[in-house]
């Protein structure tokens, strides 16, 4: 086998949705931004520091591959500085977390839902003292 040096320059993580609007509004209101590309009921994309979240709204013959999702295995992980802000600012959103903060190896952490079922998994690092 030959072995090719391939090299990727980024990623992009993508969600199909056929309530493009409603959809494309809530990670507006979630990130508190405006998508950086946009075309209107087709695509939209936000910039998150490193991580591009590309929402696309699916061809007609693709529509039963993109049905609304209640079973993902995917999460979309966001870290936050204030996992307490980032819930009350979920929760001003009409999507309050479903359980309680838990605790990871990597600190604390909820899951929520966005309006189209994908789950979503909000964490705070623990704070490293010296």
């Amino acid at each position: 086998m030959v072995k090719i040096n391939m090299q990727y320059n980024s990623a992009i993580l993508t969600i199909a949705t056929v309530n493009f609007a409603h959809i494309v509004n809530f990670y507006s209101q979630l990130l508190e931004q405006e998508p950086k590309k946009l075309i209107p009921h087709v695509y939209a994309e936000f910039q998150i520091t490193t991580l591009k979240l590309g929402i696309f709204q699916p061809k007609p013959a693709n529509l039963g591959e993109f049905g609304t999702n209640s079973q993902s295995p995917l999460s979309l992980c966001l870290e936050v500085n204030n996992l307490e802000t980032a819930i009350s600012h979920l929760t001003s959103l009409g999507y309050p977390p479903p359980g309680a903060i838990s605790t990871a190896s990597h600190g604390q952490e909820i899951y929520a839902y966005d309006p189209d079922g994908n789950r979503l998994i909000l964490h705070q690092s623990h704070i490293v003292s010296h």
